[in-house]
């Protein structure tokens, strides 16, 4: 189900609208990382697929920006 939400997003943005995907940016060693929902602790972790990659002005991800991303590795990572 979350393949096919990213697939069908035509932005990044858009998944913040699916409360299933709790769609969010990691942290740590895993900064520039993104992460959704698959099941229980399983998460796909991914990140923007852009150079550069999109920002804000104040530093931060510009996820209406997104439209490519590179899927990584589906984990759990608790």
């Amino acid at each position: 189900m979350r393949l096919k939400n990213l697939k069908d997003a035509d932005n990044l943005a858009i998944m913040r609208t699916i409360p299933a995907a709790r769609c969010h940016e990691l942290t740590g060693d895993r900064k520039g990382e993104l992460a959704v929902d698959v099941s229980g602790n399983y998460r796909m972790i991914f990140e923007p697929n852009h150079d550069p990659i999109p920002q804000k002005e104040d530093g931060g991800l510009n996820w209406e920006d997104v439209t490519s991303i590179q899927i990584n590795e589906i984990e759990d990572y608790h």
